[in-house]
């Protein structure tokens, strides 16, 4: 497929002129001379899993029903055979109830809340490495062509992350083409929402890629395991507990992914070298310098 700035080929585009998402703030520059930049707004969202309440995540406010869903699935409180009934966002509150239709109940799973590394305070529950030993993801083959392509077209769509930085984006991919491509300000937030409309729409796993502006942290990797996509890519580096947990599920691993260059850590047997790394384009300074400032 030929590389294209159109966005009709996404099913979710990211809209950096959406209201609410960013504000306009003025400072003065490196000169003292007046500054007026493009900042992104965060917001609390408190997640209910029926009457408990279970999190509140600090996210730019978009896609809050998805969010939800995610973060409850990723964390194993949903099961994939879990009867949904509603998902009702207030948004006046700030708050999403999910609602099942058998009553649940997390409270020793509250109680083994572990800090992460993700940026906007990760969480995940002490015993989410328990669900990953019956993990077995699909060994699927990865064209190198498809990585270069998605970088080129991913790096060129207009995003709050090229507008605005300080924030995090998450792309679910199909060989070379881009699907879904979600923003927060931390990376497990942007996973979640992708994790969520996979299941509100029934979209399966495992022909997926998954690319993301952030580093490839243990629970990067434990989430795209858990939600079956058998790629995870990234600009950003790896995590040592990251690439160990991604040879024990079988993840294909690829980081620092920037113009010519990757590396992967697991899974590169599965990689199909069919792109010479001289023909492709050094990539976008703009991209490069928001890199860094993000």
């Amino acid at each position: 497929m030929a590389i294209s700035d159109d966005l009709s080929d996404y099913i979710i585009a990211p809209d950096p002129g959406a209201a609410r998402l960013t504000r306009a703030v003025e400072g003065l520059d490196q000169t003292g001379a007046p500054a007026r930049i493009s900042v992104v707004e965060e917001r609390p969202l408190t997640i209910f899993l029926n009457s408990q309440e279970i999190v509140t995540a600090m996210t730019i406010g978009d896609y809050p029903e998805y969010l939800a869903l995610g973060f409850l699935r990723n964390q194993g409180m949903l099961k994939p055979d879990e009867e949904i009934t509603g998902v009702d966002y207030d948004e006046d509150l700030e708050t999403v109830v999910v609602r099942t239709a058998v009553e649940t109940s997390h409270e020793e799973k509250l109680k083994k809340k572990t800090r992460t590394s993700g940026c906007a305070v990760g969480t995940v529950f002490g015993d989410m490495m328990e669900g990953l030993e019956e993990v077995r993801l699909p060994q699927v083959e990865v064209r190198t062509s498809w990585l270069y392509d998605l970088a080129a077209r991913i790096n060129r769509t207009p995003s709050l992350y090229l507008e605005a930085g300080a924030i995090h984006g998450t792309v679910l991919c199909r060989e070379n083409r881009p699907l879904v491509y979600m923003e927060d300000v931390g990376r497990h937030n942007a996973v979640d929402k992708i994790a969520g409309w996979m299941l509100s729409t029934g979209e399966g796993a495992g022909d997926k890629i998954l690319y993301t502006t952030g580093r490839l942290t243990s629970e990067m990797v434990i989430k795209t395991a858990m939600m079956g996509i058998p790629v995870l890519a990234s600009r950003s580096g790896f995590t040592a507990w990251g690439v160990e947990i991604a040879r024990q599920v079988g993840l294909t691993l690829i980081g620092r992914m920037r113009g010519q260059r990757f590396v992967c850590l697991s899974g590169a047997e599965r990689l199909v070298w069919d792109a010479d790394p001289d023909s492709v384009p050094v990539e976008d300074r703009k991209h490069r310098r928001k890199s860094m400032e993000g």
